[in-house]
């Protein structure tokens, strides 16, 4: 069955709204991506009006901002610490925004959105 982004035909008592408003295309939703630690893997789709977005499938790698520097540095990710979005998605290496990962240069703070950019980009903590 399809994904749709569309408002329910149903009240939260179970009665029925009149939809004067049939399915569109426009409306169709999809899975979510998730980001997962592992060798580099992306996606292209195609999006409304024709245009492209990047998935990002597997990364290993984070675009990682230096507060103190204030320079980007490219930075290997070993593991992933928290995820505030689901506890078991640390467990499972999915990283959405928000993530607390450990990288070489230390710990970070993912501040993109990885299903939706197609990039990781991180902020240093302490």
């Amino acid at each position: 069955m399809a994904i749709n982004q569309h408002k329910s035909k149903r009240k939260a008592t179970g009665g029925r709204y009149q939809s004067g408003y049939k399915k569109k295309l426009r409306t169709v939703g999809r899975l979510a991506t998730l980001t997962k630690l592992g060798k580099g893997k992306t996606k292209t789709l195609r999006t409304a009006g024709g245009g492209k977005k990047t998935i990002l499938l597997n990364t290993q790698t984070a675009n990682l901002f230096g507060p103190k520097t204030k320079k980007y540095t490219k930075a290997k990710i070993e593991s992933l610490i928290e995820n505030p979005a689901n506890r078991h998605f640390a467990r499972r290496s999915i990283m959405t925004k928000g993530t607390i990962i450990k990288t070489d240069k230390g710990q970070a703070k993912i501040t993109s959105r990885p299903g939706q950019e197609g990039t990781i980009n991180a902020i240093l903590l302490k």
